[in-house]
């Protein structure tokens, strides 16, 4: 069997090795002095020949010993043993030419150790070949019996690195059994042995002729489009269909078997996450105490996990639900006992807590993601809004500034520009407030307005995917109400490079393309699940916009860091104008004051500039 034999080999690999580069000096020498000495008709000088091969076969071993030629230094049969065997084949040739020429009397003619060692190369690297060859061909008829035959679209470099995966991973369930590329230049291509057996238009017959019941986007960069136009295909032949993650998603930018994953909705949005190489500003973090409000939402625990790369000098998680704090600190940590000073249980609305928090801590870096963001509940409860938006943004901000904290991002929503709904109210305040706190502190206090976060609690997304497995029916408020989207990496990393970027007081908001039809969306999740689901139209609720805007009116798109990053300049609000929203008189006079208070702020009325900014909360509340 191949792969005893491969076993066999590998258990030997020095010495097989070795004795098969010393071999290939001996054939290659005694072959080239025969042909050479049978055009003149003269008797093969064995002498000469035999003590120039051992000399090359000593020489072969010992500079392949220098160089790990023969341990194991390179993947056999690679590239990069391959340029290895070349200089150790030809340091061998030079010696050996040399020693020849300068011999008294040539031991053989001149030119057979040039001839020789070309020969010598070629048959070393033959051998190697054909030993991985043999390999290969072992493990993928090992591999035949018990897999899942599988086609792959894509015979790219990530295809051939999923071929290549599955034929060496016996733990992987599937085989390949044919590859499929638009580019006809590739249709006679073998990849490890796998033939490109068509188009994609061609997706029909081979499926029958190969009984394939997978069929997986191996593209990396695959458009959205392509992958809708592969899923129809692939539900009409009743195909059980995967893709491989965005590069930005691969840890090393290599594919392999294990990155092979269903259909995300993320895959069918028709954008591409953006990258704003938060990498190269990201170093403030390092060293530095970092503190998380909110850690244990989507939006905090992400940025949990991106700032632990960045090698601060403590993590500072906060969040009032201990069970959000245990699943970020077991995200982060790797465990979660929840006893120790990196998690704390805490709510924003007690400015106490907040300040006795900040005080005993003293983070340098705060970064402020605690909120209440569903926008029907608030329409509901808008005191609740009140109390943790805003009240509870206060609160963290002054013990920021207390704390004499050097960078706070507040992270506020695209509802926040025009505001018609309790959500976009108390985040409009929120980033005026933190505007406000950025001119009485000498820290750089800026917010960060996102879109819809793909995946995060209570999406759309994750609402629509629900109800699909439920059976349907989806239900979309409006046939042409429109979203802006963006993964929470993205959010993230916007996020982390507002507070290297962004100037005291603005709001930065993320270009995050165009605005997507919720319709569409749910369509296209309806056609990837292979169901016929009926979409049901609810109508816009309360404080809902037909469609979302990213600037506010009179604010100007200005990206003077980033050609992604938009830079707004937010009037600040003192905390004294807080006291005219009333959070006793009811739901609707708390909406309507949070309205009015919103508003003066929008207009530039009704905020006095001479209001000490320092003032507390509870005087900012107080109706005497």
């Amino acid at each position: 069997m191949p792969s005893e034999l491969d076993a066999l080999l590998r258990k030997w690999r020095v010495v097989v090795l070795a004795s098969l580069d010393c071999i290939a000096w001996l054939i290659a020498l005694v072959a080239f002095a025969a042909l050479r000495v049978d055009l003149v008709d003269l008797p093969l000088p064995w002498v000469g020949t035999l003590g120039l091969a051992g000399l090359a076969a000593a020489l072969q071993v010992q500079i392949g010993w220098i160089v790990r030629l023969h341990q194991g230094r390179s993947m056999l049969g690679s590239f990069e043993e391959m340029v290895v065997l070349g200089a150790v084949t030809g340091s061998v040739g030079i010696v050996i030419v040399t020693v020849n020429a300068l011999a008294e009397e040539l031991l053989v003619p001149r030119s057979v150790p040039v001839a020789a060692t070309f020969m010598a190369l070629a048959l070393g690297a033959a051998g190697r070949a054909g030993w991985r060859w043999l390999r290969e061909l072992g493990i993928f008829r090992l591999r035949r019996p018990g897999g899942i035959p599988a086609l792959i679209l894509g015979a790219g470099d990530g295809g051939r690195q999923l071929v290549d995966s599955m034929m060496r991973d016996p733990a992987s369930g599937w085989f390949p059994v044919g590859l499929i590329d638009d580019d006809r230049q590739l249709r006679h291509l073998r990849i490890r042995g796998v033939p490109v057996l068509g188009t994609s238009r061609d997706l029909d017959h081979v499926v029958s002729q190969t009984a394939c019941r997978t069929v997986i986007v191996a593209i990396p960069s695959a458009s959205s489009e392509l992958i809708r136009a592969i899923g129809q295909r692939a539900a009409e032949l009743r195909l059980d269909l995967k893709v491989v993650p965005r590069v930005a998603e691969l840890l090393d930018g290599r594919v392999g078997v294990t990155d092979v994953r269903e259909i995300q909705p993320t895959d069918l949005l028709g954008r591409h996450q953006i990258d704003t190489d938060v990498g190269a500003v990201a170093g403030y973090l390092a060293g530095r105490r970092v503190l998380v409000t909110g850690a244990g939402g989507s939006i905090g625990s992400e940025l949990c996990r991106q700032i632990g790369q960045f090698a601060p000098a403590e993590l500072i998680m906060v969040d009032h639900d201990e069970s959000a704090l245990h699943a970020v600190q077991l995200a982060v940590k790797g465990v979660a006992l929840l006893d120790t000073p990196d998690v704390v249980l805490a709510d924003i609305r007690d400015a106490e807590r907040m300040m006795g928090l900040f005080r005993q801590r003293c983070p340098e870096v705060v970064f402020h993601a605690a909120a209440l963001k569903h926008l029907p509940m608030l329409e509901q409860y808008p005191v609740e809004a009140v109390k943790t938006n805003v009240c509870g943004t206060l609160a963290v901000l002054e013990a920021a500034k207390a704390a004499g904290v050097a960078r706070f991002v507040n992270i506020s929503t695209d509802k926040a520009a025009n505001p018609s709904s309790v959500l976009g109210y108390s985040k409009r305040i929120a980033e005026g407030l933190t505007a406000g706190a950025a001119r009485d502190s000498y820290g750089s206090f800026v917010s960060v307005r996102f879109g819809n976060v793909l995946g995060s609690r209570g999406s759309v997304l994750t609402a629509f995917t629900a109800q699909i497995e439920a059976g349907g029916p989806v239900t979309v408020t409006h046939p042409d109400v429109t979203r802006y989207f963006m993964t929470v990496q993205e959010a993230v990393q916007l996020v982390i490079q507002a507070a290297a970027i962004g100037s005291g007081g603005e709001a930065l908001v993320l270009d995050m393309g165009e605005p997507v039809r919720i319709a569409d969306v749910a369509r296209q999740l309806i056609e990837a699940s292979g169901r016929r689901i009926e979409i049901v139209y609810t109508g816009l609720r309360d404080g809902e916009k037909l469609h979302e805007e990213l600037l506010g009116g009179g604010e100007r798109d200005h990206r003077p860091m980033h050609p992604l990053v938009s830079h707004v300049t937010v009037p600040p609000v003192p905390p004294v104008a807080l006291r005219k929203i009333d959070v006793n008189g009811g739901p609707q006079a708390a909406t309507s004051t949070l309205r009015a208070t919103c508003m003066e702020m929008v207009d530039g009325t009704g905020v006095p500039s001479d209001v000490p900014l320092g003032t507390t909360k509870a005087a900012a509340l107080s109706t005497g």
